[in-house]
């Protein structure tokens, strides 16, 4: 009885797993990988001072930007690198204490960063390319 039920087991598990892997397998790749993003960090952090006249104020972000997966759109953000920094410490300098006080602000400002970005490369490369904008470390210094 003990090896009939074994037997049993074995028989669905084998069922279950040809099931389940003809499945997974029967989608085309590009399919299967459609919707996907990856992320690229933007390295070093970014140091800004801000604020208007007065005491100096520094502000330093960590940003990730989500981006889709294709060679071709990582290519296009990474070629512009250099611009999407100038554009995003331009932006971040222009900022005031009030600003960037609350989260309320702060997500402002990242939705800010996210248009500002997407209209650049949209200009030129004839696509948005970046999907969203995350800050993933934020410090100011008053």
């Amino acid at each position: 009885m003990r090896l009939f039920v074994s037997r049993l087991l074995c028989l669905c598990l084998i069922n279950a797993l040809t099931v389940f892997g003809a499945h997974a397998s029967s989608k085309p790749k590009e399919e299967a990988s459609e919707g996907v993003n990856e992320y690229m960090e933007l390295k070093p952090a970014l140091i800004t001072n801000y604020g208007g006249p007065g005491p100096i104020h520094f502000l330093k972000a960590e940003i990730t930007l989500r981006v889709g997966k294709s060679p071709e759109t990582r290519e296009a953000v990474a070629h512009h690198l250099p611009r999407i920094r100038h554009e995003l410490i331009m932006l971040l300098s222009r900022q005031n204490e009030t600003d960037l006080e609350s989260m309320e602000g702060k997500e402002k400002l990242r939705q800010a960063a996210l248009t500002t970005l997407q209209k650049f490369l949209e200009a030129e490369t004839g696509k948005k390319n970046i999907e969203d904008l995350l800050f993933t470390n934020f410090v100011i210094q008053r």
